[in-house]
């Protein structure tokens, strides 16, 4: 009978552990997490996260693609002074932006013109603009709807980099940034989204032979050119 007890005892005292267990690692007594929680363990996938966020309507998908856009790409070209000529470090740093925008077909972009303060006021704004014009066309040029390039902004003189009133050249510029969806619902997740999705796995899968890194480090540098 003393060995049934201290049996009972010691089954009893195990499950009541059991389920303290239970409910501080899952907020239930049974082992499982509630409906729609997201435990807080170290091995929960930061995509599984980022999905429930946007899900549930924490997260803009317009901040997440000017996030990307912002990571892969660079989003400013410089100008010489008085100019919206696009050089050649200009026009190749437009060709890695065309690129990513032509893989979001449904998402629009939003050009911001700028110069230094040398000039009157209403000149720089005139001349911010026929810079934001300048990469408009040459998006059109590569073949991309007009219609998708939402607005083209200028700030002229009123938004410097670099607070002169010399010139300075990383004040006369461009920035592209990610504005919205063509359409008004932006969960397009159709057959041509999956296509880009595929796309973008098989190439980051690429391997180069040694010595050719695809043209990579020839953009990189041509970037960093200028002054």
């Amino acid at each position: 009978m003393a060995a049934l007890t201290r049996t009972a005892r010691i089954v009893a005292t195990t499950s009541a552990l059991a389920l303290a267990a239970g409910c501080s690692d899952y907020g239930t007594p049974y082992g499982g997490p509630e409906a729609g929680a997201i435990p807080a363990r170290s091995e929960f996938g930061a995509s599984t996260q980022n999905n429930f966020l946007v899900q549930s309507g924490q997260r803009s998908y317009v901040i997440d693609l000017a996030e990307r856009f912002n990571e892969e790409v660079p989003d400013t070209v410089n100008f010489a002074f008085n100019s919206a000529v696009l050089d050649p470090t200009a026009r190749q740093i437009l060709a890695r932006q065309a690129g990513f925008i032509k893989q979001f077909p449904e998402v629009t972009f939003r050009v911001f013109g700028h110069t230094d303060k040398v000039g009157s006021a209403a000149y720089n704004r005139t001349l911010g603009l026929r810079r934001a014009q300048a990469v408009v066309n040459y998006f059109a040029s590569v073949g991309i709807s007009r219609a998708r390039v939402q607005a083209v902004v200028t700030y002229g003189e009123t938004m410097p980099l670099i607070p002169t009133d010399d010139r300075e050249r990383r004040n006369r510029r461009t920035v592209t940034e990610v504005s919205g969806f063509v359409q008004d619902d932006p969960l397009i997740l159709n057959g041509k989204y999956a296509e880009v999705v595929f796309r973008e796995y098989v190439q980051s899968a690429t391997e180069f032979p040694p010595g050719n890194d695809g043209g990579l480090q020839n953009l990189l540098s041509a970037a960093q050119g200028g002054g």
